[in-house]
């Protein structure tokens, strides 16, 4: 075996302000059609070009490129740094590599899970359950950059995929609420991650709910952190594959649902957060919605007739501040966000499914609901 390690790959270009990067699924075809070439007789191809779903046509450094010496055992490794753009991905800086071998004559292409890719374990997502985790749009750019090379047939090649410390970088994701073990998945439609999409994660999300209708989940849970997440937990006694974790992404989860619905949807999460989602907003990260103390006041004054008391939030600058002097003062602002909350929810989702939403504190404890 020859082992060779040249630099990382040049960034993509920049076409925006904030930087755009490529998936694991447009590394890994790269990364397969350099492996390819070098199995063919014909040499390492660096850097390697791809035509992506969208027309676009990258070009990816190799970072390690490696063959078999064993005329019995012929194979081709090549591998790709990926670079995630500005994007807040796990994956950024990870090596995608792909390792291609022969197969029967008549096989067509096959994929297989190596170091830190994992294997589907339950139903409902998009790859059958023991096949590795390599989602449809990975698995159609490797076809194609495959046949591009192969005078437009699909050649007979086992394909295994790796990232070295996948299996780690792992538990730091979804997959192993989906049901995705030993190690990351390789996913991508269209080959390009845009800034701070976070499309991975909403295509985690979008995955929770497949794996709850395909097992029969009747309720899902979306939460917007940890600490509401465990508090919803133990309220219902939920199972794991009914929790989602939806972050700022409310948008992402129930528009996805109003298409793929479940019966009862729970949206749990703090105040400031569902207070956001009460205004109407469907992103919740701060850098894209903002609290509004005017509207907290508007429904604070609603609150304060039927309390009997007059309440001055002018002082106040966040809605955990609201909260602290509504709960002082009698009014349950809790439970109005909440039903606020609930009915911008219900509008995304129509009559697909039936929305509550539960109002925790910093503390995990329950400060309103609407259900």
């Amino acid at each position: 075996m020859s082992i060779s390690t040249v630099p990382t790959p040049k960034r993509p270009e920049e076409t925006t302000a904030l930087r755009r990067g490529w998936t694991t699924g447009a590394c890994a075809a790269a990364a397969s059609a350099a492996a390819f070439e070098a199995l063919s007789g014909r040499g390492f191809e660096d850097p390697v070009t791809l035509t992506l779903p969208g027309g676009q046509t990258p070009a990816f450094a190799l970072a390690h490129e490696a063959r078999s010496e064993d005329p019995s055992n012929p194979w081709a490794e090549a591998g790709i740094i990926k670079d995630a753009g500005d994007d807040p991905d796990i994956t950024h800086g990870a090596l995608v590599k792909a390792r291609l071998r022969p197969g029967p004559s008549g096989s067509g292409l096959r994929f297989e899970s190596g170091e830190g890719v994992g294997t589907v374990t339950k139903p409902g997502l998009p790859i059958a359950v023991g096949e590795p985790s390599i989602t449809p749009g990975p698995r159609e750019q490797i076809t194609a950059a495959l046949q591009a090379r192969n005078g437009g047939r699909i050649p007979d090649v086992v394909v295994t995929l790796s990232i070295p410390g996948g299996e780690d970088m792992a538990r730091q994701t979804l997959n192993p609420r989906l049901g995705v073990v030993g190690g990351l998945s390789i996913l991508g439609t269209t080959g390009i991650v845009i800034p701070y999409s976070c499309s991975s994660w909403i295509h985690s999300i979008h995955r929770g709910i497949d794996v709850a209708r395909a097992l029969g989940i009747d309720h899902v849970i979306g939460s917007t952190g940890d600490r509401s997440e465990q508090a919803a937990r133990q309220l219902f006694n939920a199972p794991d594959e009914s929790l989602l974790d939806m972050g700022d992404f409310a948008g992402g989860m129930l528009k996805y649902l109003a298409r793929h619905p479940v019966p009862r949807v729970t949206i749990a999460g703090g105040i400031g957060k569902l207070t956001k989602l009460a205004q109407g907003a469907l992103d919740l990260h701060s850098g894209r919605s903002q609290v509004d103390i005017g509207f907290l006041t508007s429904l604070v004054e609603a609150g304060e007739q039927a309390a009997g008391s007059a309440l001055d939030l002018s002082e106040v600058d966040t809605a955990a501040q609201a909260l602290l002097a509504c709960e002082a003062a009698s009014v349950p602002l809790g439970d109005l966000v909440a039903a606020r909350a609930q009915q911008t929810a219900q509008a995304v989702v129509n009559d697909a499914s039936r929305v509550d939403i539960l109002v925790f504190d910093r503390s995990g404890r329950l400060v309103g609901r609407a259900d």
